[in-house]
């Protein structure tokens, strides 16, 4: 890789993690987009998103911890499942023109959230054990399955849901995402590599660059920060790179 590619891509992967870390994400859409506005390949992007997602999620399930957020009794009805369909699709190897359309929409839809926000006018209201398991495990499975596929952890996906049933405040929908995010992605690039065995040689220095990001954003995202920062402007960036991914 180019040195002066490798150092956007650095660059782009700290400013990720810490944005999407200080609202209890570990940034695989963010990833993705800088990876596809780098023009590098599907087959890498996917572990090395898993890869950062691990470590981003990680540091930012803590601090949301720490915090006292989280909430054990909405987390395990979506993880229980969520994992082994995640190893299952982190293991499944699409073609690349499938991949790539998977992750345009993928960001494309990131950024939809960005633009429209879920409703918090509701009154919250935490779920009935029947009605976590009810709706968990088989919504859990699904969005384990597809973020092993595509090489994203899941939370896009869990805390719009959280939000709109009115089950947790935004605080705690991020702390539970965060740990989902973060079981999620570890059991996708373990369904990776059990097929693949391959990784990109250039992932240290992302990791450092995610861990620095992450270990601000999350702190300032569970103590400080009110996450209503940028949101445009990474919409902005994700629709690019969704619209980039599909049609070319």
């Amino acid at each position: 890789m180019p040195p002066e590619i490798l150092l956007l891509l650095i660059a782009g992967i700290f400013v990720i993690a810490m944005l999407y870390s200080s609202v209890g994400h570990a940034g695989a859409s963010g990833y993705i987009a800088v990876m596809s506005l780098l023009s590098l390949a599907p087959t890498v992007i996917k572990p090395t998103s898993l890869a950062l997602n691990i470590l981003v999620a990680s540091i930012a399930a803590w601090q949301f911890f720490k915090a006292g957020h989280f909430s054990w009794r909405l987390f395990w009805p979506f993880a229980i499942l969520a994992v082994p369909f995640a190893f299952l699709g982190g293991y499944v190897s699409l073609p690349t023109h499938i991949l790539k359309i998977l992750l345009g929409l993928v960001l494309i839809f990131s950024a939809l959230r960005f633009l429209f926000e879920v409703p918090r006018d509701k009154q919250i209201s935490p779920p009935s054990r029947s009605q976590a398991i009810g709706v968990g495990v088989g919504v859990g499975a699904g969005i384990g399955f597809f973020s092993g596929l595509t090489g994203t952890g899941g939370g896009i996906f869990l805390t719009p849901i959280l939000l709109f049933m009115g089950w947790a405040e935004v605080k705690t929908a991020a702390a539970v995402s965060a740990l989902f995010i973060l079981v999620n992605s570890i059991a996708g690039l373990l369904g990776y590599f059990a097929n693949i065995k391959t990784f990109p040689p250039f992932i240290l220095p992302l990791f450092v660059a995610a861990a620095v990001g992450g270990v601000i954003g999350s702190y300032l995202g569970s103590r400080r920060f009110k996450p209503v920062v940028i949101k445009r402007f990474l919409a902005l960036v994700l629709l690019i790179a969704g619209m980039k991914l599909i049609f070319t």
